[in-house]
């Protein structure tokens, strides 16, 4: 930047100046503090800079690749979607991808910052697999870069490597260090205005043998001693060094930074707003109820309800799906065609050449038709009030019943609230789609101050624009169906966010595994990096109004440069300390 080559250039006058005066011995040592100071200065910043440079080296350089009845040894970037690579124990996985075959337990520190191994097993359709790779459940799943430790497995490679979750995350975490944050922002703006006035001030010294009586070599020395200790170094490096540490610790802890600002921003919430399906809960719902309408068999409402629910990727109709089907056995479901997402309310399909509408009972006033009959109204409001997840599906104008389902708190989330309010949230908040009455007995079962339900996604944006006015907030979420509320938030924090695109690209804060403990570590994170922040600022204009007028007074340029290049390696070390963060336990 030209900034810094101010700085060098202000040492090179002043180095050159010392010699002029016939101080060859105090500009060698200025030259030589410097040149060591930046020296030291490069390998402090290294280290923050080799700790995501490692995440690169994670993947192997080759794979062992199934072709027909053999085995072949291959470039990982010659891998292509589809192919079946072989993982042996204790060897990492070289692509992203899917067990087809065995079962094993996979060491994910690497991505998700998961500490206990996770164990896989193969899908039970590959075909099926294959065509919604994304979709794949995360005990099927795997990622480059990850450590295969007990048995052999093989995969099916669903990413090219350049593709890879660990490829997207080193890529992401490179840009996030050329990302500002305001402080810099405003060192940036300062120095602009600092440096010249600096040289302002070395010109008008120049001219103080016209107010006192000194020979002009003393007069310019001491304006070079000046140049030397009002130049701005350790203010320069002082926020970048704790913004690129708090970043590189982050990935470390399988958290994912977009930079500064975000970094900066999550120490100054005062509110948090959680999405509730999948975020605060465990995202697998299970079927509870069948409601089946008079004159309708259980069997007859679950084959429409399967048939529509097969063709959507929301948790939701998973469960359908699932324990429907279950429930059905060898009968199979109907066939559903024509899929309409109806965003925040339902779906719409058609079944045996009528429309089906598959969602909350209040869909059903907004499409026309025929109302909802009384009796299965009646028990749908019983279900609710039981705290189940309730949608209606009606066939034509015919209504087949009403499905419940139930979705489980986290075991970890009441502990991972507790933390959070102890870091300093004043707001905790959970905005859902699902009825209030479920909204309510969630958040009552792990500890959130207020719920707010029958959000739709607008809903939910305004909800977040509230909350922003009294101070900074961040929505946690899924980072798909929360993408305009995660936009809208100060900070939004995308959960489960490995092998997800969508999740990668709309959140600020990635937290690659599914897992809310790694939410108090984050906040915790951002809030040591504002302080190490504010102690290197401090300690680096500290450094200059002392060092400027102790120079005038006669200082030495030895002695200036000594405690200036002090100063630049004291902050970056400060900022270093945040490789070691660890959070409260």
């Amino acid at each position: 930047m030209a900034w810094q080559l101010k700085i060098d250039s202000l040492m090179l006058v002043a180095a050159i100046g010392a010699a002029a005066l016939g101080e060859w011995a105090e500009g060698a040592l200025l030259l030589f503090l410097f040149s060591l100071g930046h020296a030291l200065e490069n390998y402090a910043m290294g280290r923050a800079k080799r700790a995501i440079e490692a995440l690169a080296q994670l993947r192997p350089q080759t794979a062992l690749v199934r072709r027909g009845t053999e085995v072949v040894e291959v470039p990982v970037e010659n891998l292509q979607i589809g192919d079946i690579v072989v993982v042996k124990p204790d060897e990492r996985i070289a692509a992203d991808g899917f067990v087809v075959l065995g079962e094993s337990s996979i060491d994910q520190s690497a991505i998700t910052g998961e500490s206990v191994p996770v164990d896989k097993r193969a899908v039970a359709d590959p075909v099926a697999a294959r065509l919604k790779a994304d979709a794949v459940s995360a005990e099927h799943r795997v990622f480059a870069g990850t450590i295969n430790q007990e048995r052999l497995i093989e995969i099916e490679v669903s990413r090219h490597a350049d593709q890879s979750t660990l490829s997207r995350v080193v890529e992401l975490v490179r840009s996030a260090e050329a990302q500002k944050s305001p402080t810099q922002v405003f060192t940036d703006r300062f120095q602009r205005i600092f440096v010249p006035a600096v040289l302002g001030l070395v010109v008008v010294l120049l001219f103080a043998g016209v107010v006192i009586d000194e020979p002009f070599g003393a007069t310019f020395y001491r304006a070079m001693a000046v140049l030397v200790a009002a130049s701005p170094c350790a203010l320069a490096i002082s926020t970048p060094s704790a913004v690129l540490s708090g970043v590189a610790r982050a990935a470390r802890g399988g958290v994912l930074i977009k930079g500064g600002a975000p970094l900066e921003l999550l120490g100054t919430l005062h509110a948090l707003a959680f999405d509730k399906t999948g975020t605060l809960t465990e995202g697998r719902p299970r079927v509870t109820d069948v409601l089946a309408a008079n004159g309708v068999t259980e069997i007859e409402l679950l084959q429409v309800a399967v048939a529509v629910e097969r063709l959507s990727d929301h948790p939701l109709a998973a469960a359908v799906v699932r324990d429907g089907g279950e429930r059905l056995g060898p009968t199979p479901p109907s066939v559903a065609t024509s899929l309409e997402s109806l965003t925040g309310k339902g779906l719409r399909a058609t079944v045996d050449g009528a429309q089906v509408h598959l969602g909350k009972k209040s869909l059903f006033t907004e499409i026309g038709g025929a109302g909802i009959p009384d009796a299965l109204m009646a028990g749908i409001v019983a279900l609710e009030t039981e705290g189940r997840t309730v949608f209606v599906v009606r066939h034509g104008e015919r209504y087949l019943g009403a499905i419940g389902l139930m979705d489980t708190p986290r075991a970890a989330a009441p502990a991972v609230i507790e933390k959070l309010r102890a870091l300093g949230m004043t707001q905790l908040v959970m905005l859902s789609g699902d009825n209030q009455r479920v909204a309510d007995a969630v958040a009552r079962s792990v500890g959130i101050d207020r719920a707010f339900g029958d959000l739709m996604p607008e809903d939910k944006v305004r909800a977040i624009q509230k909350l922003r006015a009294d101070g900074e907030v961040a929505m946690v979420g899924d980072g798909v169906n929360d993408a305009p509320a995660l936009a809208s938030a100060s900070v939004g924090i995308a959960m489960g966010a490995a092998g997800s695109d969508v999740a990668l690209e709309t959140a600020d804060v990635a937290l690659m595994a599914d897992n809310l403990d790694h939410l108090p570590f984050v906040v915790g994170l951002s809030r040591q990096t504002r302080r190490i922040i504010r102690q290197n600022l401090w300690a680096s204009l500290g450094m200059v109004a002392l060092l400027v007028p102790a120079t005038i007074f006669g200082m030495r340029m030895g002695v200036a440069v000594l405690f200036h290049e002090g100063s630049t390696l004291l902050v970056v070390a400060n900022a270093l300390r945040l490789l070691a963060y660890r959070g409260r336990t």
